[in-house]
């Protein structure tokens, strides 16, 4: 006897937090379940693993099922397993966090599966443990957004200062001081000035800037990734 036949088996379900920012609010990419149980309730997009395919496989694939879209940042965040997280069957989800352009997804798409944004802060009641996913999901982004850029995936190639500001400040919930948020953010010098300017909210108009991923990596090489981009609020 094999001792893998006495072992019981259960389904591995892939769940996806999907983070949008629409230059004021940041926002999370929410389906309607279409089955029972839960049917017509809110839920994240998620699926089930396949026998030819790895975790991470599994979630570019559903990511790209809901949103079109590919090669996105996707990161995996926990595994959720409490015996009773799914009322039919034992299931374990892997959960996984990723950042979009929230202009860039297919809206068909989104429209085909009765999929809606949300504001982070005013999200529905969602299934089983799926607002657990979320919470640690935005702690996780908080966690990245201080040490690494990934943040600058949920804004355009092109963005203005005050409009990354006010990315930083949906993700931490707060305000923050425009002086000390430039100094510090203008210091890790991996911003390039495009000398374009932005001018549909000022006459005058804000410079446009583009983010240099090849300069910052190799200061973070430098710095053994010690050194923070951005200093966390106290709250």
């Amino acid at each position: 006897m094999n001792q893998y036949d006495s072992i019981e088996r259960f389904p591995v379900a892939l769940d996806g937090i999907i983070f949008g920012f629409d230059q004021f609010t940041l926002k999370l990419l929410l389906i309607k379940r279409d089955f029972e149980p839960e049917k017509g309730k809110w839920s994240l997009m998620g699926g089930f693993l396949r026998p030819d395919e790895n975790l991470d496989e599994a979630a570019s694939r559903i990511l790209k099922m809901l949103t079109g879209l590919k090669n996105i940042y996707l990161e995996q965040l926990y595994g959720f397993g409490d015996v009773d997280r799914d009322p039919v069957e034992r299931t374990i989800s892997i959960a996984y966090y990723s950042l979009i352009n929230i202009q860039n997804h297919d809206k068909d798409l989104v429209k085909k599966y009765s999929a809606r944004w949300f504001p982070v802060k005013e999200l529905p009641d969602l299934i089983f443990d799926h607002h657990k996913m979320v919470e640690a999901a935005k702690a996780r982004l908080r966690y990245k957004a201080a040490r690494q850029p990934v943040g600058f995936e949920l804004l355009p190639e092109k963005f203005t200062l005050p409009e990354l500001q006010q990315l930083y400040e949906a993700i931490y919930e707060t305000r923050l001081d425009k002086r000390n948020f430039r100094r510090r953010i203008l210091s890790m010098g991996a911003l390039v000035n495009t000398n374009e300017k932005q001018k549909e909210f000022s006459k005058k108009g804000a410079y446009l800037y583009r983010f240099d991923r090849e300069t910052f990596e190799r200061q973070y090489a430098l710095t053994g990734g010690s050194n923070q981009i951005f200093k966390p609020p106290n709250k």
